[in-house]
């Protein structure tokens, strides 16, 4: 006797189509977009004299530091397994933490200061949202082994140049420059007594946009009760306290020189405060004297974000375009890069300070922020022409004509379907494909080819195409020699 509920394990076992969540397959137009933006960014890069780097997808979770969160199972916030000597590696959090570790694994052999790029995935194993994704690309530059705030200087300029090369026009992001060393002068002037109350404080200023100065300053103060009722605690600094630290965030006005000017009158001379603006200072002079503008990178007492991270230096890249969603409603991409001085990173592996210096943006959501100002990276992703086929035993010939045209760089492919003329013609279309070429019984026998003009056929659709003149010029068919065949197709690729 059977059991109806008994599993019919005779059956195929049919696994759902489906990707993990978090991570997105990307089709011709986003790769494209993707190389178009690296190939910039890394011209610049290597312009001012950055050595490309790659390193293994896989870091010992150890080397990982803050991103480490149980050393006995690190499977948390990053993705991790135990090989079989029993260490965790973990695929890497960024491109940073394996820049620590081949920086003080090969320290003896590498040129000082050493400067590098590179870009690559990178995973996180983090809760997937909108815009939010587990593996995405990022691109980083760093200089390992100078203290020198010129080289904070040159990483900061050379965002500006990168960013603007990738795409975004001058006016479209901004660099705005902080120190971690002035804020730490202030908080200690200002009667922060520990870590706790010192991170307070940068929370709620970190909440400056959003909440404005009064907002503000009831979080630096007692703390603040919210619209839906919600009381956040504050940071329990009294009123000379809290006006000094909104002076501070309320110090960026005019240039860099004028805001240089602002904060020197606010942080009290401090020794760390003082330590802090001669390096932005020196700073501000190296990037004149590289000719960037103010428009271009400017100090902002206001950022905040990652100085729990950072060691002296700070900055951040703001996209000041106007965007759209796919329904046309405003989106702001607000941060899109970032980076400071981080002079403790080395430090873990040797014990040894080695001062260093970054920058790093995602590339892919660089990508969708040009995407959404209207600006495609790397321009419309073209198909190949395709070669109509209509007999089986033509197929030699269709591929010399296919052969012909490679030969030449133009992309090309013999259509391999088993569909009839209109269903070839609807795939080209599908493809983006400029243009398609057509070898019946006569054309072989005349030696001749047919050559049909897809772009032209879709600038009449849209109405551009409608004077006699252009119609004459860029027919949308026509027969032609088979030696003229590269030269016509060549002519309607570039317009």
């Amino acid at each position: 006797m059977t059991d109806d509920t008994t599993p019919d394990t005779t059956q195929d076992f049919r696994p759902e189509a489906r990707a993990p969540r978090g991570f997105a397959d990307k089709r011709a137009r986003d790769l494209r977009a993707e190389r178009a933006i690296l190939e910039a960014v890394s011209a610049v890069y290597e312009r001012y004299g950055f050595e490309a780097l790659d390193t293994g997808a896989f870091e010992y979770a150890d080397a990982l530091g803050k991103f480490l969160p149980d050393s006995d199972r690190p499977n948390e916030g990053v993705f991790a397994l135990q090989d079989d000597d029993d260490q965790w590696m973990a695929l890497r959090y960024d491109l940073t933490a394996p820049l620590a570790r081949f920086a003080a694994q090969n320290w003896e052999t590498l040129p000082k200061p050493f400067r590098r790029y590179a870009f690559g995935p990178v995973w996180r194993n983090e809760k997937p949202g909108p815009g939010r994704f587990r593996q995405f690309i990022q691109c980083d530059a760093d200089t390992v082994g100078s203290a020198r705030p010129e080289a904070d200087a040159e990483i900061i300029a050379m965002a500006v140049e990168g960013l603007e090369a990738a795409g975004l026009p001058r006016g479209a992001a901004v660099l705005k420059i902080n120190n971690r060393k002035l804020l730490n002068g202030l908080l200690t002037s200002a009667g922060a007594e520990n870590a706790g109350q010192k991170l307070a404080v940068l929370r709620a200023v970190d909440k400056l946009d959003r909440l404005g100065v009064d907002g503000v300053r009831l979080l630096l103060g007692e703390g603040r009760l919210d619209e839906s009722g919600d009381f956040t605690k504050g940071a329990g600094l009294k009123g000379k306290a809290i006006d000094s630290v909104l002076d501070f965030v309320s110090a960026g006005a005019g240039g860099r020189a004028a805001t240089l000017g602002n904060i020197a009158k606010v942080i009290g001379g401090s020794a760390e405060g003082d330590e802090g603006l001669l390096e932005l200072s020196r700073i501000d002079a190296a990037l004149t004297s590289l000719g960037i503008a103010d428009d271009q990178a400017f100090i902002d007492p206001s950022i905040v974000r990652g100085l729990e991270y950072y060691t002296g230096a700070v900055f951040e890249a703001e996209l000041l375009l106007s965007t759209t969603d796919e329904k046309g409603n405003k989106v702001s991409f607000g941060s899109i890069g970032g980076g400071g001085r981080y002079d403790d990173l080395v430090a873990r592996f040797t014990g040894t300070a080695t001062p260093a210096t970054g920058f790093s943006f995602g590339v892919t959501r660089l990508a969708a922020a040009l995407r959404a100002a209207g600006r495609e990276p790397g321009g419309v992703a073209r198909g190949p022409v395709v070669v109509i086929t209509f007999d089986q035993a033509h197929m030699p010939e269709y591929f010399s004509v296919v052969g012909q045209l490679r030969a030449a760089g133009i992309p090309a492919e013999v259509y391999l379907g088993t569909s009839g003329m209109k269903p070839q013609m609807k795939y080209a279309d599908r493809r983006n494909a400029p243009a398609v070429v057509m070898l019946g019984g006569d054309e072989i026998a005349a030696g001749t080819v047919t050559i049909k003009d897809l772009d032209a056929g879709r600038m009449a659709a849209q109405g551009l195409a409608d004077n006699a003149a252009w119609k004459a010029e860029r027919p949308g068919q026509q027969t032609v020699a088979r030696d003229q065949l590269v030269g016509v197709v060549r002519k309607i690729i570039e317009g």
